[in-house]
């Protein structure tokens, strides 16, 4: 039995079936997913007819991401924010043009049930961005960091690997988990092209929804398991590199 953690895929189904078909895949693994599984490539009601689909198949667990949430709300009411427009909405949109109004509404509930964050039995916490609670994520008083927090990595990025578990001035938001998993923030950001791991958290955002690839990890082995650079798959698209 294995856990991939698996970075966001931001409209991108080509790289999900490429890099799932390197897992390959047996009975009784699981999959966690980062969320953001929307805007950037033209495929994103694609990806969400598809992983509808595997959680049929697999043991699945989908982390919510911002853009999940906007998209969701244009599910519900047709709300348009202005800023998800810009940032990928429009060809996540036009993407939902060949889907029912029962289709539609299927992945309307297939948002709703999207995790905020999920806690395994080893202690290890999966969630999109981060949080900001010094006493873990069941005591986060606003919600919505669990979707655009980036200062948890920004954090764990600058610390002094030298400071001890026990140090009084160890963080205590990295205390509460044995490991934490996140995407939000692409790598690329830091010129790196594989998930990185600072202090006990891992990024697996390796920048999909751009000019990276999409990314998973066995969190038991660490092995990384990666799809190609999705402007090649998309080669008539610029995804959200606009």
């Amino acid at each position: 039995m294995r856990t991939f953690a698996i970075g966001d895929i931001h409209g991108g189904l080509k790289a999900l079936i490429q890099l799932l078909n390197k897992l390959e895949l047996k009975d009784g693994d699981s999959l966690i997913f980062m969320g953001d599984y929307v805007d950037g490539w033209s495929e994103s009601a694609q990806v969400i007819q598809f992983l509808v689909e595997l959680s049929q198949k697999f043991n699945c667990i989908f982390i919510k991401g911002n853009h999940d949430i906007w998209c969701e709300a244009w599910l519900r009411n047709g709300a348009v924010d202005p800023v998800w427009y810009m940032h990928g909405g429009k060809e996540t949109i036009e993407s939902y043009d060949p889907f029912s109004k029962n289709q539609k509404q299927e992945h309307l509930v297939f948002f709703e049930n999207m995790n905020p964050y999920y806690i395994d039995n080893s202690n290890r916490l999966f969630l999109h961005a981060g949080f900001t609670s010094m006493h873990g994520v069941e005591k986060e008083v606003f919600q919505a960091v669990f979707y655009f927090d980036r200062t948890l990595w920004e954090m764990a990025l600058t610390m002094d690997k030298r400071i001890e578990t026990n140090s009084a001035i160890y963080p205590n938001r990295l205390k509460h988990y044995s490991e934490i998993y996140i995407g939000h923030t692409p790598t690329l950001n830091y010129g790196v092209e594989v998930p990185m791991h600072a202090i006990n958290v891992w990024n697996i955002d390796t920048g999909a929804a751009f000019t990276g690839r999409l990314s998973a990890i066995d969190i038991n082995s660490k092995t990384v398991f990666q799809s190609d650079a999705l402007p090649s798959l998309y080669p008539n698209e610029k995804g959200r590199n606009k």
